[in-house]
């Protein structure tokens, strides 16, 4: 289903390939828990194990979108839909992500710096981060691979564009819904969300604000994840803070996620996306903070090496509970 190129691209990128159409990364910070040497802004926000992390995708190369952001290689997306009919079943997924895993950190096994027991827990995976690449609500099947996941025992993050409230609906309807959903929100109107997402989906706006209002009333862990750029395509002027509240009030989520973008990967390439357009944590904690003044938030935590911002209403709900899986 991939192409020779993008199976190119990802090989390059150290991806482990999973069955037809999925796939893992091991992140920097899954690496630096094994060796002792710090944890990722989940595992201090909200208590997930990083050593414990699959950082997965069932939907390589599928997406509606071309966002100017994007790190990946979306120049090589293949579709903006999936033949429900010729995926990959959730159970071959997650078999297929754990081994592409494993692989990947069997090195780590001959490191003298290594914690041994990290290694070995590491090789269960605990919380699956359903955001690597492409979109996640792509996969026909996603309801499935949800409660399959959560009947192991298993934590899940999906992050979506907001483009198919079928598919969150869908989640809702079968009580598959993940123990956190995330929703990105980096464009405060219409005529910039086309801009920066470059959506193939006809009237993407409408989608967009469609899943918000559904969103509002999910009965699960709920995010809105903001990512900051300055320069050319700068979506963190004070200008836009009161329509980013008017949208973010109709999401009503449980947490904000205020990020710097970072000019990494595919996005260096682009026209207008260079360093200079990455803020400092200084400036995306500004941001937040304007924010947060206009809304009933305040900020519960920060990660500052990965210039992430967590604002919420209440510090004792960020930790996600067993009865919460």
């Amino acid at each position: 289903m991939l192409s020779k190129d993008l199976i190119n691209v990802l090989k390059k990128q150290h991806y482990g390939l999973a069955g037809k159409h999925s796939g893992v990364q091991v992140c920097r910070w899954n690496k630096k828990s094994l060796v002792d040497e710090g944890a990722c802004y989940k595992q201090k926000f909200y208590g997930i194990e990083s050593h414990r992390c699959c950082q997965m995708s069932p939907t390589v190369g599928f997406c509606q979108n071309r966002c100017l952001h994007c790190w990946r290689a979306i120049e090589l997306t293949i579709d903006d839909k999936m033949d429900k009919d010729k995926v990959d079943d959730p159970e071959t997924i997650i078999k297929e992500c754990i081994t592409a895993q494993q692989k990947l950190i069997t090195g780590f096994n001959g490191n003298k710096k290594v914690n041994k027991k990290k290694f070995q827990e590491a090789q269960t995976p605990m919380h699956f981060a359903i955001s690597l690449t492409g979109e996640p609500t792509l996969y026909p099947k996603l309801p499935e691979l949800v409660t399959n996941l959560r009947q192991q025992g298993k934590t899940t993050f999906i992050v979506t564009n907001g483009l198919n409230p079928e598919m969150i609906t869908k989640l809702i309807e079968k009580d598959s819904l993940p123990t956190q959903l995330y929703i990105s929100m980096n464009s405060p109107d219409e005529t910039s969300f086309i801009k920066w997402h470059r959506s193939t989906t006809k009237d993407a706006w409408r989608a967009f604000n469609q899943t918000l209002n559904i969103f509002k009333n999910i009965k699960t862990r709920k995010v809105v994840r903001m990512t900051l750029v300055k320069g050319e395509n700068n979506n963190m002027l004070d200008k836009y803070i009161e329509k980013y509240v008017d949208l973010i009030k109709k999401a009503n989520p449980d947490f904000i996620e205020v990020k710097g973008f970072m000019s990494v990967g595919f996005s260096r390439d682009r026209k207008g996306m260079g360093y200079e357009t990455m803020p400092t944590h200084p400036e995306i904690k500004e941001f937040a903070k304007k924010l947060a003044k206009k809304l009933d938030y305040k900020q519960l935590d920060e990660h500052v090496f990965s210039r992430v911002i967590l604002l919420g209403k209440d510090k004792n709900s960020m930790k996600i509970q067993k009865t919460e899986i």
